[in-house]
C-alpha cells in the first residue's frame, strides 16, 4: 500500500528504490522508541503541487528532534526541497509526506550517536475517512507532560495512540478522545479536538496535547470568518450537548464527531462553524498561501 517497485525514497541523502532502504534490528528507535517523525501532506493544483505549511512541518521536527537528543543534520530548507524532489521523482501531487529520524544502533538509555533520514510518499485518503465519526472517551490517558515531551512528535509516544485506537475500535466506535491526568478533555489517538456551541469553538489550551499545525490553522481561519475560538480547559460533561465537534490534524484534515460515547452532536454539520472552517480550508492548501513553493 504505501510502495511499488518503483518508489523513491530518500535515505541518508540517497535516492533508493523503496525495496533498497535498509534500517538494522540493532537501531535504537527499534528498541526504544528515541525516534521523531512528521506526516505532511501535499495538494494538486494549477501549478503543480503545494506542501502544506511544509516549513512548520520541518521546523517542527528539528524541535522534537533536539528534545529527544537525536541529530538531525539537514536544515528546514534543505528538508523541503528534498520533499519536493521526492514528489518529483515519483510523480505525486495529492500524497502524504512521512519523514523519520531515526537513532542507529545502540542499547544504551543514552542518544545513540548514529542517526539516519528516511522521507517516503505516498497517496493516502483521509486518514479516518469521510463519514462522521462515532467517538467513545478512552480509558487510556494522555501522558503526564512531566513524564516525556507531550509537544514534540516523537516515535514512542504513538503507542499511547496505537492502544487507545486499538480499544475504540474493539468496542464498535471509529476513534478514541483521551483525557489528560486532571480528567479534562486532551486530544483524540491522533487529532487535536474542537467542539462547537452557539457559534463559539472551544479546543483544549497547550500543555497536555501535541500542538497540532492543522490545529493552529483552524484557529487562524476561524479568526478570518471571525468565529470565536475559546481555548481552555474542559471536561466530557462540557462536551456533551455541543452543537458539533471535529477532529483536526494533518493526516485527517477536519473530521467531523456524529457522536460521543453514543450521544449524538445535535447540530447539522454541513451549517457548522467547522464545516465553513473545512471548506475555506481545503481551498487555501491547494495553493501557496501556505508554502510559497511549487513543482511543475
Amino acid at each position: 500500500m504505501y510502495y511499488n517497485d518503483d518508489t523513491i525514497v530518500f535515505h541518508d541523502g540517497k535516492w533508493l528504490k523503496a525495496g533498497e532502504a535498509k534500517a538494522s534490528l540493532y537501531d535504537q528507535t527499534l528498541h526504544y522508541g528515541n525516534g521523531v517523525f512528521e506526516g505532511i501532506r501535499s495538494y494538486k493544483n494549477v501549478n503543480g503541487c503545494n506542501i502544506f505549511k511544509a516549513k512548520e512541518h520541518y521546523d517542527r521536527l528539528q524541535y522534537s528532534a533536539e528534545k529527544m537528543h537525536v541529530n538531525l543534520s539537514y536544515s528546514t530548507e534543505e528538508l523541503i526541497n528534498i520533499t519536493y524532489e521526492l514528489l518529483d521523482r515519483n510523480n505525486l501531487r495529492d500524497a502524504y509526506i512521512r519523514p523519520v529520524v531515526y537513532s542507529g544502533p545502540y542499547m544504551g538509555l543514552t542518544p545513540a550517536e548514529e542517526t539516519h533520514v528516511f522521507i517516503a510518499a505516498w497517496e493516502w485518503a483521509k486518514y479516518l475517512g469521510t463519514n462522521p465519526l462515532h467517538v467513545m472517551v478512552s480509558s487510556y490517558q494522555r501522558p503526564n507532560p512531566k513524564s516525556c515531551h507531550v509537544e514534540a512528535k516523537v516515535v514512542g509516544h504513538y503507542t499511547n495512540s496505537i492502544l487507545a485506537t486499538t480499544e475504540a475500535k474493539r468496542l464498535g466506535y471509529d476513534e478514541g478522545l483521551l483525557l489528560d491526568m486532571h480528567g479534562n478533555v486532551a486530544e483524540g489517538s491522533g487529532a487535536n479536538f474542537f467542539f462547537e456551541k452557539e457559534g463559539t469553538l472551544y479546543t483544549p489550551p497547550a500543555g497536555n496535547i501535541l500542538p497540532g499545525i492543522t490545529r493552529s490553522t483552524v484557529i487562524e481561519l476561524a479568526r478570518e470568518l471571525d468565529i470565536r475560538v475559546v481555548e481552555k480547559h474542559f471536561t466530557v460533561d462540557e462536551v456533551y450537548g455541543a452543537d458539533n465537534a471535529f477532529f483536526t490534524g494533518t493526516a485527517v484534515e477536519i473530521a467531523p464527531i456524529a457522536s460521543l460515547n453514543g450521544e449524538k452532536f445535535k447540530g447539522n454539520w454541513e451549517d457548522s462553524a467547522g464545516h465553513n472552517i473545512y471548506l475555506m480550508y481545503r481551498q487555501k492548501v491547494k495553493f501557496n498561501e501556505y508554502q510559497g513553493l511549487t513543482i511543475v
